[in-house]
């Protein structure tokens, strides 16, 4: 089957996505916090960035490449950590780590995977990144580190974004708890699911499984919160002095959108900044990335990494026009494993790059590097 006929686009992924996982798995991948204002102005955002098309430029292959942070990349994008990434589909986390290593893009593990970092450790590439919600306690977050470079981790990202649970009504609505249970009404949604739920018959029901060595609590959550926060505290600047002290290799900073912030973290030896509004799921008032993104950009020599809303190449170079040097995203590669399964990460990654392509060729850009100049301002 020619994948490429059938789903063009990550829309058709999504759709098909939405139909073959169980309708509260969708609420809790697909869902924003609050009215999802934010989630709807990020799109807004992204829409608004026009970008000058060109004549006369003759016939070439745009270079896609990237280079930052000691190591150079195929393709402009990678896979953003998204949490209970195998509760989306079974066995993700190995799944996206294998197709980001053959394609040699980043691929970012969430602390609250549903797998550890020894798990996934053979399926590992070269450019593998840690996503870290910070442990309270430091031998805990001593351990977590060492787990995380042992198991081929070379990159390691601090989310500062979530400083409590967000209140994703969408996702309480649909009923999932924490840890995942099937309740009546959920196990029938399941049923319908037939190919998700053979794979969790498989894979046993999700879990954290990195908190849960550390916690053998049975306390009662909020059903948008996990067992993570009974471990993790918020961070401050002194947080995050300690953990550039531990860790040996590139330190990213995710959820930043206040150009502000910027120049200290630069000062606290931050290798990149990551801007990001968490996709929207943490805070219904905050700005739209691509909002923020020019005055984030101007105020910074370090690389520039982005996420939220993107659903396409297109919105990719837009996000770089705009001043990021790299993309990350989340649920698009989700979708591709909910539509098609084992194969729809990889078909993720080739529509974007055809897209890519396609949109330089018609803005006669030959680098990433001349988007800029293609802004329509």
């Amino acid at each position: 089957m020619n994948l490429h006929s059938r789903y063009p686009a990550i829309a058709d992924l999504r759709a098909r996505a939405r139909r073959r996982i169980p309708h509260f798995v969708w609420e809790y991948l697909d869902s924003a916090t609050g009215d999802e204002s934010a989630l709807a102005r990020n799109r807004a955002a992204l829409d608004a960035v026009l970008l000058q098309p060109s004549i006369l430029h003759g016939e070439f292959t745009p270079d896609l490449s990237v280079s930052m942070m000691g190591a150079t990349y195929p393709l402009p994008f990678g896979i953003a950590p998204v949490g209970m990434s195998g509760l989306v589909w079974p066995g993700a986390e190995r799944l996206l780590a294998r197709t980001a290593a053959t394609a040699g893009i980043p691929y970012g593990m969430s602390t609250v995977a549903t797998q550890t970092p020894d798990d996934v450790a053979p399926h590992l590439g070269e450019h593998a990144w840690f996503q870290i919600y910070p442990p309270r306690d430091p031998q805990i977050r001593a351990d977590m580190l060492r787990r995380a470079r042992d198991a081929g981790f070379g990159t390691l990202v601090l989310t500062v974004d979530v400083p409590v649970a967000s209140r994703r009504e969408r996702q309480t609505r649909g009923g999932l708890t924490n840890p995942p249970r099937l309740t009546p009404r959920l196990a029938m949604q399941a049923a319908m699911c037939p190919a998700w739920l053979n794979g969790i018959r498989q894979t046993g029901m999700p879990r954290m499984r990195l908190i849960d060595s550390y916690s053998d609590t049975t306390a009662a959550l909020p059903s948008t919160a996990h067992a993570g926060y009974l471990l993790r505290t918020s961070p401050d600047w002194d947080y995050l002095h300690a953990l550039r002290a531990a860790w040996d290799g590139p330190l990213v900073v995710k959820g930043v959108l206040d150009a502000g912030d910027v120049p200290r973290l630069g000062e606290a030896g931050v290798d990149a900044i990551w801007v990001s509004n968490h996709a929207g799921r943490q805070f219904a008032a905050a700005p739209a990335t691509a909002d923020v993104l020019p005055a984030i950009s101007a105020a910074t020599d370090l690389p520039i990494i982005c996420d939220s809303g993107i659903e396409g190449g297109l919105d990719i170079l837009r996000m770089i026009a705009l001043g990021a040097d790299f993309v990350m995203l989340g649920r698009a590669f989700h979708y591709g494993l909910g539509a098609i399964g084992d194969a729809g990460a990889a078909h993720v990654i080739d529509i974007l790059k055809q897209d890519i392509i396609a949109n330089m060729g018609q803005l006669g850009t030959r680098k990433l590097s001349e988007l800029p100049s293609r802004r329509v301002r």
